[in-house]
């Protein structure tokens, strides 16, 4: 049964919380509480800093330039030039070697001592199916697989393939991928092993990089302006990670980047309409934070540009939603409180529907109240955003 209390509190009773609790096991005599479910309505998808990507493609619908999106979402910054290579974690390659196709060009490399090698089709003439790098110590091994692994080089320190432009697949646990540029066996900074790092000119890890964040057949001016947000946060996080051995990751914890595999010619086109181009501010690229849908207010960031202002553009493109989590899963992941008996909001920002973005909340139970985040409570159910009532 689901009790509404008072406004912004849900949950049972004290008095029902006991006849809430099932035998779980009558052997062991534990029991468990039964579900209490909670209907959450919601807007937005994501932590609404910076552009709303949603509201971008409401705005570029409406006739807005690319130049005119980024101005809205990015207050205050202007635009300059980037280039050079971005060092991208491969995070779906969770082994500790780095093992490619053979293709013609393809080469490896000792970054220990610069030395090149070409690597040949046949080994013992046998046909090549597989090369790979594997740490060995403070260098690498070069092995070639015929039938079987033989040792073919050792190298002076990290070693990285190369194929003189083309793409190169990556063999991984979870399948096999395309890149362009290098593929390095690259030290991580802490811990043991290796981590398969992608060195890509940054045109091209952009063109990975932007139909994995927005459809690449929105309208052209939404698209190039992701495509200036993306590059602008990946030459943000290259000048901050100088010392790294990466850049930023492949996944939604930086940006999501899928390589060869990822390019769409649509967003292609607008990538390179926007070549080279990123947002400035006070003479050092902008973090320029994205996410899908602000609900119709932006939040405010770590950053002077990075605004809380009101997007009636986004809240009118993106349709709310509503969800229906188990209040007594919360004893499980705050077990201090014993049984669940309520939730309730107790803070919000103050900018926008349901009067903001929740900023906390207490969970009360039979045993005690615990007192947490608005972002806990999302994280912890799967939620799109912290802009929700309970209902």
């Amino acid at each position: 049964m689901v009790v509404a209390l008072t406004m912004g509190v849900v949950g049972t009773s004290p008095a029902s919380a006991r006849s809430q609790m099932d035998r779980e096991d009558d052997r062991s005599g534990h029991y468990r509480q039964a579900p209490v479910e909670i209907t959450v309505d919601g807007q937005g998808f994501g932590h609404g800093i910076g552009m709303s990507q949603w509201g971008a493609y409401g705005r570029a619908k409406a006739g807005d330039t690319w130049r005119q999106i980024l101005g809205f979402y990015y207050r205050g910054t202007s635009l300059g030039g980037a280039n050079g290579k971005i060092r991208v974690l491969l995070e779906g390659d969770t082994s500790t070697d780095v093992k490619v196709r053979p293709r013609s060009g393809l080469t490896v490399q000792s970054l220990g001592n610069g030395r090149t090698w070409r690597l040949p089709v046949r080994v013992d003439r046998r046909k090549v199916t597989q090369w790979r790098i594997t740490p060995d110590g403070a260098g690498s091994r070069i092995s070639a697989n015929t039938n079987r692994w033989h040792v073919w080089k050792n190298a002076k320190g990290e070693a990285q393939f190369n194929a003189s432009g083309a793409p190169i697949t990556l063999l991984t646990p979870n399948g096999a991928h395309e890149y362009r540029g290098i593929l390095r066996s690259a030290r991580p900074d802490t811990g043991k092993g290796r981590d398969t790092v992608n060195v890509v000119p940054l045109e091209s890890y952009v063109k990975g990089v932007v139909p994995s964040e927005v459809p690449a057949l929105w309208p052209d001016d939404a698209v190039a302006a992701q495509a200036v947000a993306a590059r602008t946060y990946a030459v943000r996080e290259r000048a901050d990670n100088p010392s790294r051995s990466y850049d930023l990751c492949d996944s939604a914890h930086c940006q999501v980047y899928s390589g060869v595999g990822g390019e769409h010619p649509d967003a292609n086109d607008d990538v390179s309409r926007t070549r080279g181009r990123v947002l400035m501010y006070a003479g050092k690229p902008a973090f320029a934070q994205f996410s899908a849908s602000n609900g119709g207010y932006t939040t405010a960031g770590s950053e002077p540009y990075l605004v809380a202002q009101p997007d009636p553009v986004d809240e009118a493109t993106y349709d709310p939603w509503q969800a229906t989590v188990d209040g007594s899963k919360l004893s499980s992941r705050w077990p201090k409180i014993g049984t669940f008996v309520s939730v309730e909001v107790t803070g919000r920002d103050g900018n926008g529907a349901y009067g903001g973005r929740v900023t906390t909340m207490v969970i009360h139970g039979s045993s005690g109240d615990a007192t947490i985040t608005g972002d806990q409570f999302r994280i912890f159910y799967g939620l799109k955003s912290s802009l929700f009532q309970l209902s």
